[in-house]
Parts: structure tokens; C-alpha cells; sequence
């Protein structure tokens, strides 16, 4: 059958990817940033995962105020890079895995989830910039993507506890594909941050740590916290964290840390990063 052996978080900053874009990433304001994510390259090169389910939420690149979906998976063959105002990142076509795609929400909709099913659509840097801060700048990415995309720009996004029971269902889901696939799952967004208003640029350090403490530790504990809690302590658009709940609900209740990264600015944004592996 197939598994999901691990999960990944990490920020999807849009001006990171510029910054790998643009030659950039050696620049004393970038390089730490990218120096944590040295061993995360050589980490995903060793597991060689088959299929990557990657949550993030779309920047009114697939969806605007028109067309909202809660949950949204990708089953198209491919998702071309999105044009977000000043062309397409220079990055490879994501290939998708429609045939597991498919099962998913057919798995998950009759889990009693409702995912709206894409059958076209580009991804912007919600997306992308995780791949490039796992993979690097490749030809190619070395293994097919299934984009899940949640509302978390629009009010009401998901709770965290909804969030955390999807990644559930997406493991039952996952197990019950009879390929033998390795399968890794990526939450993305966050951590605190404010892009408008008098808290613009607003970093709470206290509480990204005590997040990331708690994803670990006590996902059930942390899939109950409200959304004002992250609104009000991290910014209106940290919660974006949610979205990691899908990937810690899809791991086991204990797991292994192995890598963990978290810093400070970028692009006034705090970044937060982790690799969590099955015990």
C-alpha cells in the first residue's frame, strides 16, 4: 500500500523565491535563511519520496473573491507556474499524480470532507517556493506534486481541529492506494506576520516557538486553539499555520524531529521550518 513516511513545514515567502530567482541567495541578508535549508535538500534526496501532497493557499492566482473553495485538490497531469504580477517564476511545470489525486477525493468526499476537485490550474509561490527550498533550482522537480489548496485569504478559513482531522483522513486515504508509493506531505505558510496595517511587519517569536513546540509535542492541544489567538499574537496573515496541522494530523501521534530551522527577517517575515519523521 501506499504510506506517508513524512511530513514537512516550512514559510512560503514570495520574496524568497525572487531571491533564489535573482541570483540572490548568497546575499549576507539571505544566505543564513538558506543555509537552514541545506540539510532539508540533502534530507528529501536521501528519502526520495514518490509523490509529495503539498497544502498551501492560493495568492488569488487560481481563485479570487469569485470562487472560494475551503479545500481544493489538484488531479490535472500538470500546474504550470503562475503569473502574480510580474510573470511566472522561473521554475520547472509541477507534474501532478492524478491517479492517486483521483483517489483522494473520492477517498476524501466520501470521508465526508467536501473537496472542490481542480482539473486545471497554475500555482504561484505558495506552492513553489516550498519546492525550491526543498529541491533547489532543478530542470526538472524529481518527483510528481499533488497541490491541496486552502482558504485561509477570505474569512472563515478552517479551523485548525478541521485542519488536523483532514490530515487524518488523507492518511486513511493514502493507505488505502494499493500502488506501494512513499508519499511525504508539506504544510506550508506562516509563521507570524502582518502585511497591512499599524502591525504591519509584526514578529512574535515567543509564540512561533511555542507553535512549533506544540506541533510536535501536542497536535491535539494546538488544533484547538482559535483563530483569533493566531490573528491576535502573530498577525492576521500567521494563520496561515493551520494549514501545518494537515500535514501533522497525516503522521503518527509521535514523531521524530529531524531538522527543525527557524529565523528572523525575512522580508518581515518570521520563517519557520521542520521535518518530521514517523516514530
Amino acid at each position: 500500500m501506499a504510506r506517508i513516511t513524512a511530513g514537512v513545514a516550512t514559510s512560503h515567502v514570495p520574496a524568497i523565491g525572487a531571491a533564489l530567482d535573482n541570483g540572490k541567495a548568497e546575499d549576507p541578508y539571505w544566505q543564513p535563511l538558506f543555509a537552514g535549508y541545506e540539510a532539508s535538500k540533502a534530507w528529501i534526496a536521501a528519502e526520495q519520496p514518490d509523490v509529495i501532497i503539498l497544502v498551501y493557499n492560493d495568492h488569488a492566482s487560481a481563485f479570487s473573491l469569485e470562487l472560494i473553495p475551503t479545500f481544493a485538490i489538484g488531479c490535472a497531469d500538470q500546474f504550470a507556474p503562475a503569473d502574480e504580477g510580474w510573470g511566472p517564476r522561473p521554475v520547472p511545470v509541477v507534474k501532478g499524480h492524478p491517479t492517486l489525486a483521483w483517489h483522494l477525493a473520492e477517498t476524501l468526499i466520501l470521508d465526508e470532507f467536501d473537496m472542490t476537485i481542480v482539473n486545471a490550474m497554475d500555482v504561484d509561490h505558495g506552492l513553489t517556493v516550498p519546492l525550491s527550498l526543498m529541491f533547489g533550482q532543478p530542470d526538472a522537480w524529481p518527483c510528481p506534486v499533488i497541490p491541496l489548496a486552502v482558504n485561509v485569504v477570505q474569512y472563515p478559513p478552517p479551523t485548525g481541529h478541521r485542519c488536523y482531522k483532514l490530515g487524518k483522513a488523507i492518511r486513511r486515504a493514502v493507505e488505502s492506494f494499493p500502488e506501494d508509493l512513499k508519499v511525504v506531505i508539506f504544510g506550508t505558510g506562516g509563521m507570524s506576520h502582518q502585511l497591512q496595517g499599524p502591525r504591519a511587519g509584526l514578529i512574535n517569536t515567543a509564540f512561533d516557538t511555542a507553535f512549533l513546540d506544540r506541533l510536535i509535542d501536542d497536535p491535539v492541544g494546538q488544533a484547538m486553539v482559535p483563530h483569533i489567538d493566531y490573528v491576535r499574537e502573530a498577525g492576521s496573515e500567521a494563520i496561515e499555520l493551520v494549514m501545518w496541522l494537515i500535514m501533522r494530523g497525516a503522521l503518527n501521534e509521535t514523531v521524530r524531529v529531524a531538522h527543525r530551522f527557524y529565523h528572523v527577517p525575512a522580508s518581515n517575515t518570521a520563517v519557520g521550518h521542520l521535518i518530521l519523521e514517523n516514530a
